[in-house]
């Protein structure tokens, strides 16, 4: 009995020891966690790790059956604390995601001790330095290793090619200069290798990188690669996608990488590669083929036409030749295709669109012939149509009639003839339309597509009366047609259009004095018509920078407040203009703009203007002293009557005139008194004005000066609008960030508006950044603008992602970015003069805002835009930061603005630094490259391609964080800009975590494309 009692007793206390130990274990797993947060400064984010509650249920957590911890996910958790060495005490840990969090400090060495540590992502972090020269002493089963979007500078330690189980490394958008270590070669595990985006110094590709043969992923974008592409990367047969762009590669593409048969992405844009494209492609699964901007040659291979799978085929901006092969159009999967600009000839595939969804066709820039193809849009995806500069014939496919999907069609520059298929001005996306240079005839539609914004159709033969609602595009240019009639008065209802052009056409009447309305109209030529009447006197409150009404059949004088505007073009000549030449248009430069006028004169010397004619009249002397003795009377009795009216109104101002109906809201607690307010609206205060409104500086008192936007309209504001603009104006009042100017009170009254704002001293950012604006004053230094771009990037960030519900300013520019004295941006001018524009339009559900040069390819082609309006305008005030031009400057090129310019130079890798910070932009050479890269980026074409701009502030706080403090001006020795974070951070910068895969970004062009880069 004995036995058998001694033998369950040992049985007994067997299982309970067994019981007993994963409970203390678990426990002990416990602490180590309470621990990790206690070292991590208690975060929020691990509200839920507590001595109460289950661990294995703690936030990030995930644990074995057992209790113990496998995985920590801390993906955002707004960790800001090295990780501490006690984490590797969890001794069954083998996941840990800490990315996209604020932690410091160098490589985390600690993390060697975690020996069954299999997959470790640190990217999107703080963490600097150089990587260990051991770095293979982290654990032997570690599988992945992410540390991109960080800041680690150097070279790659060759003892990363000694990692005996790696399959993922990803190490981009970090700062390293060094060299590329041959060693990698060696990772015969390695499936994914990710090391794009870094200032590597220019080497070739290492030939060992062949032995990569269970390599499925390399991405080496932008990478300063030179020298060819090897001819080992054939052994790389499990490959899938190659991602090379952005480098300096050279020579030919090695035919031995169309033989990778699981080949599905190829990019190799934006080098210099040369020679033909191999004829023979075993590669069938290719899904995207991206070969742009190189300098290839010979034709496109027929084999192509095999790639049952292919999406995507860009080949644009290189030297082909020959046909498109009449196979390719027959290809069920394509959707894009791109190949402008090369010298590629003959007809278009006839059955192009007839077995696919093609969804984008960019021929443009070439020598085809033949007609458009009639299958084009049977897919019902087509939108995009740019086949400009071409010698294409015959008439548009009927078909297109029935294209809905329309939202770009440029074919300008061609042989079209016949009649403008009806159907396209039905597309509801259409937003821009380019017909210029065929022959093509038609009526113009009673109603546009409401997205429609830009429409050019000049030198055809388009006839009839031009329709009211072409008042609601922003670009109208008509010229050299066969228009008549009248120019309606509901076309200038509108105040959107800013370019109108109809010269050589049919047009009669009078010019209405409705034009007025017009305020963002600053090119109109309405010359070679017939048009009749009087010049408009309300036209000097326009806008205008170009104005042509030569070869009318206009009478009478010229409007003395024409010379109100501000003109660099004018021309009145060949009309029955009389009197005299008003004084403020006599220049130069207008010599030549009012000849074949014979009844107008001058009593200035101008060469093809006669001199006004004086009369004199014989009177005897009595006469005179009479009538001297009269004038003199009745001057000064004007004098008088004028003094005392000057007087009353003062007096009547100190008793408080201002609009009766007139209603004060505080925002901030202050003294604003209304009577003064309004009174101190004088043009001697005046500081700046716009088509929003005129800005004045206005002291309430001694020590209180603010800063008063007049926001002014004509006619009584709708119950609606009213409603909206309060509600609006209440949101702005909301506002309380240090990078937002203050929105202190609001008066209303019926017809104007009064927004009071807190004045800053350094005024708006475009009069520092441009010489001619800034007079005699220093330019800023290079740690000053950038101090600039992350307070106006931190003010919109707030305003996208801190707001409820999030506020877009759609007028981001660099005159609405103001300075205080140390510099501090603040955004400002919310654009609510934009609701004014809406008056008796209840029915518009978004109105086109935003300024010439800084306004997003969206903005128009869809009824509603998002934050991403924005971030395209900042790109481009980034782009005014480093290169000193302003937004509308496309430089001798003649591109259409600063985008295109900067497009271009970072394609010919061209000087962008402004030549006034030249000499000192080398100490920040890295930084400024950098923004510019980051303004490149947000002015993409494809809102979606854009980064937020939480990413846009987190760049330019990394790029930030070592800039010296003493900015100012350029030169100045001292100013005081302050550190964008903490000291001890490392001083180099980086392009970071905004920038995606190649494949998905793009810099667009104006005609269209979305993704060069």
């Amino acid at each position: 009995m004995a036995p058998k009692f001694t033998y369950f007793l040992y049985i007994f206390v067997t299982l309970l020891l067994f019981h007993i130990t994963p409970a203390k274990s678990a426990l002990n797993e416990k602490q180590i966690l309470l621990n990790i947060k206690n070292d991590w400064r208690n975060p929020l984010s691990l509200s839920s790790w507590n001595l109460t509650g289950d661990h294995c249920k703690f936030n990030g957590i995930s644990c074995s059956d057992d209790g113990f911890v496998e995985g920590i996910n801390l993906y955002n958790s707004s960790i800001s604390f090295p990780i501490p060495a006690v984490i590797c005490d969890l001794k069954g840990l083998a996941f840990l995601n800490l990315s996209e969090n604020n932690i410091p400090s160098e490589f985390p060495i600690v993390l060697y001790n975690c020996s069954k540590l299999q997959k470790l992502d640190i990217s999107d972090n703080y963490f600097s330095g150089e990587l260990p020269v051991d770095i293979d002493k982290l654990p032997k089963n570690l599988t992945h290793l992410v540390i991109s979007g960080n800041s680690f500078i150097g070279d790659i330690p060759t003892a990363i090619g000694r990692l005996p189980a790696i399959k993922l490394i990803q190490l981009s958008y970090n700062l390293f200069k060094g060299a590329i270590p041959a060693e990698m070669g060696n990772l015969s595990t390695l499936d994914t290798l990710m090391l794009a985006q870094n200032p590597f110094s220019p080497a070739k590709i290492w030939p060992e990188f062949g032995n990569l043969t269970s390599l499925t992923y390399l991405w080496m974008s932008n990478m300063s690669l030179l020298g060819e592409i090897p001819m080992s990367f054939g052994k790389l047969v499990k490959l899938q996608r190659l991602d090379l762009t952005m480098n300096l590669l050279v020579g030919e593409i090695p035919a031995s990488i169309w033989m990778i048969k699981p080949l599905k992405y190829l990019y190799l844009f934006a080098n210099n590669l040369t020679g033909e494209i191999s004829r023979t492609v075993a590669a069938n699964g290719l899904v995207e083929i991206d070969l742009s901007i190189n300098h290839l040659t010979g034709s496109i291979p027929e084999a192509f036409g095999e790639l049952q799978n292919l999406t995507v085929l860009s080949l644009y901006y290189n030297n082909l030749s020959g046909k498109i092969p009449a196979i390719i159009g027959r290809l069920p999967n394509l959707c894009d295709i791109r190949l402008f600009n090369n010298r590629l000839e003959g007809v278009l595939p006839p059955e192009m669109g007839k077995y696919s969804k093609l969804c984008n066709f960019e021929v443009d820039d070439n020598m085809f012939t033949g007609e458009l193809p009639e299958h084009l849009c049977d897919g019902k995806a087509l939108t995009g149509l740019i086949v400009f500069d071409n010698q294409l014939t015959g008439t548009l496919p009927e078909s297109l009639s029935s294209c809905d999907t329309l939202l770009n069609v440029q074919i300008q520059n061609n042989q079209f003839t016949g009649e403008f298929p009806a159907g396209i001005w039905s597309a509801v996306n259409l937003s821009l339309l380019n017909t210029n240079q065929n022959n093509l005839t038609g009526t113009l539609p009673d109603k546009f597509p409401w997205n429609l914004t830009r429409l050019e159709i000049q030198n055809n033969q388009f006839f009839g009366r031009i329709p009211s609602s072409a008042g609601r595009l922003l670009f109208f240019l008509g010229d050299g047609n066969k228009f008549s009639g009248e120019l309606p008065k509901s076309f200038f209802d509108t105040s959107l259009l800013q370019e109108l052009s109809l010269s050589r056409n049919h047009i009669s009447g009078m010019i209405p004095t409705e034009i007025e309305y017009m305020k963002k109209l600053t090119f109109l030529n309405l010359s070679n018509n017939h048009l009749s009447g009087l010049i408009p006197d309300t036209m000097g409150s326009m806008m205008l920078h170009y104005l042509d009404l030569s070869k009318n059949e206009l009478s009478g004088e010229i409007p003395s407040n024409l010379g109100n505007l501000t003109l660099s073009s004018l021309n009145l000549s060949f009309n029955y203009l009389t009197g005299e030449i008003p004084v403020q248009l006599i220049k130069q430069s207008f010599e030549q703009s009012f000849l074949a006028n014979p009844n107008l004169c001058t009593s200035y010397s101008i060469s093809s203007i006669q001199k006004c004619r004086i009369h004199p009249k014989k009177v005897s002397t009595g006469f005179l002293v009479l009538f001297s003795i009269l004038g003199a009377i009745i001057f000064s009795g004007v004098v008088l009557l004028c003094f005392l009216i000057t007087i009353e109104r003062r007096r009547r101002k100190k008793a408080g005139a201002f609009p009766l109906d007139s209603k004060l809201t505080l925002f901030q607690a202050g003294n604003f008194n209304k009577s003064v307010i309004f009174n101190s609206l004088t043009d001697d205060k005046l500081v700046g004005s716009g088509g929003g409104g005129k800005v004045y500086r206005v002291s309430l008192n001694r020590d209180n000066t603010v800063a008063v936007k007049k926001i002014h309209d004509t006619f009584r504001l709708d119950s609606y609008i009213e409603k909206q603009f309060q509600a609006e104006v209440k949101i702005l009042g909301s506002f309380r960030h240090a990078n937002i100017v203050n929105l202190l009170c609001c008066i209303s009254s019926e017809h104007s508006k009064l927004l009071v704002y807190e004045y800053l001293q350094n005024g708006s950012l475009d009069r520092w950044l441009h010489r001619q604006q800034r007079g005699n004053a220093p330019p800023l230094d290079w740690p000053t603008r950038l101090q600039i771009a992350f307070g106006a990037a931190r003010g919109l960030c707030y305003m996208h992602h801190d707001c409820f519900p999030p506020i877009i300013h759609r007028d981001v520019k660099s005159s609405n970015i103001l300075l205080d004295t140390e510099f501090k941006a603040k955004i400002a001018d919310f654009g609510l003069a934009k609701i004014l524009e809406k008056g008796g339009e209840p029915e518009t559900v978004s109105v086109m805002a935003g300024s010439f040069g800084y306004m997003a390819p969206e903005c128009g082609k869809i009824s509603k835009v998002n934050e991403k309006v924005d971030v395209y305008s900042f790109g481009v005030v980034l782009l005014e930061l480093v290169t000193g031009k302003e937004a509308g400057d496309g430089g001798e090129e003649e591109d259409e603005n600063l985008t295109d310019w900067a497009w271009r130079r970072y394609k010919d890798r061209g000087a962008v630094v402004d030549e006034e910070i030249a000499v000192e932009s080398l100490e920040w050479k890295e930084e400024v490259e950098a923004v510019f890269m980051l303004g490149v980026r947000c002015t993409v074409s494809d809102p979606i391609a854009r980064p937020t701009m939480k990413d846009v502030t987190q760049v330019l706080k990394k790029l930030g964080s070592g800039s010296v403090s003493g900015g100012g001006y350029a030169g100045s020795g001292g100013g005081g800009s302050p550190l964008l974070v903490e000291k001890n951070e490392s001083r180099k910068k980086k392009v970071a975590d905004v920038m995606e895969d190649s494949d998905d970004s793009g810099i667009g062009r104006y005609t269209g494309i979305d993704s060069l880069l």
